[in-house]
């Protein structure tokens, strides 16, 4: 299982860039960014709901719900913003240089949240190595959208 791995990571990466290349325009056809992402939210809840009752995961109890982290329930405001400015964006700078750039500022953040363990996960500490790679990588994004004028 563990070789397959890399390869759902891969086809999700993939699957991202599609989906936001369709609500963007869905966005621009509706005449509003917010309402294409509001749509896509929707269709991705009932969805997500689906998938649970499929799974017969159940519902956690009341404890259980009041015992997580006031902070966790703001993950969607996130999305939200985040996949909101995809949307928005796509339009104007088109869908290579909009997940180029996202992705770039998507392994920045991740790299230093696992440096310092953010939010339970595991440790993996900055190094010089991880370092170069992270200037690296955005050297090579400039590089392929640099544009003289």
């Amino acid at each position: 299982m563990s070789s397959l791995l890399p390869w759902l990571a891969l086809s999700a990466g993939g699957a991202i860039a599609i989906q936001a290349g369709i609500n963007a325009r869905l966005g621009v056809e509706l005449g509003s960014t917010m309402l294409g992402t509001g749509v896509a939210f929707a269709v991705a809840c009932l969805v997500s709901l689906l998938v649970v009752v499929f799974q017969r995961a159940g519902m956690p109890s009341v404890d259980r719900l009041q015992a997580v982290p006031l902070y966790l329930w703001g993950g969607g405001i996130i999305s939200a913003f985040g996949v909101g400015m995809f949307y928005f964006l796509i339009p104007r700078m088109g869908v290579g240089p909009m997940m180029s750039f996202a992705l770039t500022g998507q392994i920045v953040l991740a790299v230093i949240a696992s440096h310092f363990g953010w939010f339970d996960q595991p440790v993996k500490p900055m190094n010089l190595t991880r370092v170069m790679g992270l200037l690296i990588l955005v050297a090579g994004v400039s590089l392929i959208y640099w544009e003289k004028t």
